[in-house]
């Protein structure tokens, strides 16, 4: 028995994230363009940066088309976690990206290469009011889901990133020190990497199939008992299908009486308003197999 309703509205903001991928895209044009002239590293990370981020773009963007395709008898939740797999394949490819610009920075910290600072300069600030633009794009939209929140950090990056490269431009016409591209290109690893790691480990966590942050289990479990008529829960499971999609099933013994008096539709819907009403993660999702005791007996050993 499960309850009667659809898998939820779902929100892509397709139409910020093709604003944010053709920004994103001439300026990754342009960034290639920059660092061949300039010969900066911060600028060339910078580059790399907006490459992976067009390419995340690119990969939410369809992600986001793919997540409005409705379900199928092969594929009951549609493309669903497609957001989830894009934003994990954004986070490990910014994480690799990050780990090149650190390694590459300590080696030009020791072997420093001569860099054209106005070059860096113009397209430091071209760099930046292209992320400025994305931001604006993208900034209403970021809390959708894990893919937006994704692509939002990265152009949070970006622009971060962008003026690294500028006041390394300012250092660099001012006092001559061209080290500060190598620091510079290492500061943006490092604004980089915590972030990926973060997404990663949301990625993770989703399609590990893992209880839905701020849901607790064992809190689940004491309050269906609590309900009167209920004997024992056991099967109990929860887990995200995709951001705002959080699902739940168990298996809940009922009085016997349950089952010859008609009093289990109503304690079916008691049990789903329960879960999705009374806890912070509210789940509206939710599956009850309702048994009488001792059919526990019957079924293979419950994993909860």
């Amino acid at each position: 028995m499960s309850a009667g309703h659809d898998h939820g509205t779902v929100t892509t903001h397709r139409g910020r994230l093709a604003v944010a991928f053709a920004i994103t895209a001439t300026i990754l044009v342009a960034e290639v363009i920059g660092a061949l002239w300039t010969g900066s590293l911060a600028l060339l990370v910078d580059a790399g940066h907006m490459l992976t981020d067009a390419a995340g773009l690119g990969m939410a963007l369809v992600a986001a088309s793919l997540a409005l395709r409705p379900p199928t008898a092969e594929r009951t939740w549609g493309f669903r976690r497609a957001e989830v797999l894009a934003a994990g394949a954004q986070a490990a490819v910014l994480l690799g990206v990050g780990i090149y610009a650190f390694v590459e920075g300590v080696r030009r910290l020791y072997e420093p290469h001569e860099v054209s600072s106005t070059g860096l300069l113009i397209f430091g600030i071209v760099g930046l009011a292209g992320n400025i633009a994305s931001m604006l794009v993208l900034s209403s939209g970021r809390g959708a889901n894990l893919n937006m929140r994704a692509a939002f950090l990265e152009v949070v990056n970006d622009a971060l990133g962008s003026v690294a490269v500028i006041i390394s431009a300012i250092v660099i016409t001012t006092t001559g020190w061209v080290r500060i591209d190598a620091i510079a290109g290492m500061l943006i690893a490092a604004l980089i990497v915590p972030r990926a790691i973060t997404i990663l480990r949301e990625a993770g966590h989703i399609l590990l199939e893992s209880t839905p942050k701020g849901l607790e289990l064992d809190d689940v479990r004491a309050h269906v008992l609590a309900v009167p008529h209920v004997q024992d829960v056991h099967d109990l499971h929860a887990s995200t299908i995709a951001t705002g999609l959080p699902v739940l099933t168990a298996h809940v013994v009922l009085d016997e009486e349950c089952f010859t008096d008609g009093h289990a539709a109503e304690m079916l819907a008691r049990l789903q308003d329960c879960v999705a009403d009374h806890f912070d993660v509210s789940i509206e999702h939710s599956t009850f197999q309702l048994e009488p005791p001792g059919h526990a007996d019957r079924e293979h050993t419950a994993h909860a």
